[in-house]
């Protein structure tokens, strides 16, 4: 006997079954695939130096948390290169102190960016440049790592072979429901690039913890061919190195993450999910299709919703096994990643916070198509 659905459940089926298929592929083998534990420090560290680049503009107290946090990173050979970008507070100041007290704290001053170019990316490429060790690692100076092992672990990783090191920056918890809709979608892109790169798939990482070879950087030419777009110092280098078969490693532990505060306000948010966004025009297009059926298989499952609800009140009985399967399932999958990653998130909120988050993630896309100028690097 054929069954007689309305098209909204049609849809609804076929919305559920993709994302079946993206979390039996991508994201429930990364949450189930455990975190190896501490290993004893190879010997060749010694050997292997590492230049810890972060840029800043008037970060003079976020300078004050991080450089301690930074100084006493337990690896043997390591610098830190501190790129004042035009700050006109005391950040410089701040950082000349430092070069006298520790020798392996270097500072470049930018005075004025070039007219046209990205002023973050212009300020990276000097401290790269400068930079005395062929491997480099990259945080913002609104991070802090969570131990004095982040180097270690994300230094480590090269060992495989990798050009490209990806790492996750949650946010830390505060009181409120912007707060949790942040830290939902920070897990939910971590989830995201992180198992397509265990994959074998890298697209993107987070300039907050992110490392590659300098070698990675010239290879690619720097930022050549994005310098004068405002977003895109972590991404659109990633990508630009994979299209020229470099390789990315993923590091997972706890001890390897970089935590920054989340944005204070909904405009803030909003604004920094806009700049962040509007590099994603610029990805190649098996990535921009892999991404972009996951976000329009969940954006179709709640229009089709809506759809069965307001049109077709019979099939209340599809619906239901839907939303239960579909529910189940990314549930499963995000409290899996949030396990892997010690983000804590709250179970019972996470259904509410998917569909507050790709309602946001529809109104920031139709803000971009609408209004595409991007806000500025402070």
């Amino acid at each position: 006997m054929p069954v007689h659905f309305s098209p909204a459940i049609w849809l609804l089926v076929a919305a559920v079954l993709v994302q079946l298929a993206y979390a039996a592929y991508y994201f429930w083998p990364f949450a189930a695939r455990q975190t190896p534990d501490v290993e004893p420090a190879p010997a060749h560290e010694q050997e292997r130096g590492v230049s810890i680049i972060v840029a800043a503009r008037n970060a003079l107290e976020q300078l004050r948390h991080l450089m301690p946090i930074l100084l006493t990173q337990d690896y043997p050979r390591f610098e830190i290169v501190l790129v004042d970008d035009r700050s006109d507070d005391d950040t410089g100041l701040y950082a000349q102190q430092l070069t006298q007290y520790y020798p392996n704290v270097r500072l470049v001053t930018v005075g004025r960016t070039p007219e046209g170019l990205a002023p973050k990316k212009y300020a990276l490429t000097l401290g790269i440049k400068v930079a005395r060790y062929p491997y480099l690692l990259f945080t913002d100076a609104d991070c802090v790592p969570t131990t004095n092992q982040w180097v270690r672990h994300m230094a480590r990783a090269f060992d495989s072979g990798a050009d490209i090191v990806l790492g996750y920056g949650p946010y830390a918890e505060a009181p409120g429901f912007l707060n949790r809709l942040v830290r939902f979608e920070t897990l939910l892109t971590g989830l995201q690039y992180l198992s397509f790169a265990e994959r074998g798939q890298p697209y993107m990482g987070v300039g907050r913890n992110l490392g590659y070879s300098q070698a990675t950087f010239f290879a690619t030419k720097g930022f050549a061919s994005h310098i004068r777009s405002l977003s895109g110092d972590d991404d659109l280098l990633v990508q630009d190195a994979v299209a020229l078969g470099k390789t990315a490693a993923v590091v997972t532990h706890p001890a390897a993450q970089t935590v920054s505060e989340a944005p204070a306000g909904w405009g803030q948010w909003w604004t920094q999910k806009r700049r962040h966004m509007s590099a994603g025009s610029r990805y190649r297009t098996t990535d921009r299709l892999r991404i972009g059926t996951f976000m329009l298989a969940n954006g179709l499952f709640y229009l089709a919703t809506l759809g069965a609800l307001f049109f077709s009140p019979v099939d209340w009985i599809p619906l239901g096994i839907a939303w239960l399967v579909r529910t189940s399932t990314v549930v499963a999958a995000y409290a899996g990643a949030s396990r892997r990653l010690q983000d804590r998130q709250s179970v019972a909120l996470l259904p509410v916070l998917d569909a507050a988050y790709f309602l946001a993630y529809f109104l920031l896309t139709a803000s971009l198509v609408l209004y595409r100028k991007p806000s500025r690097w402070k």
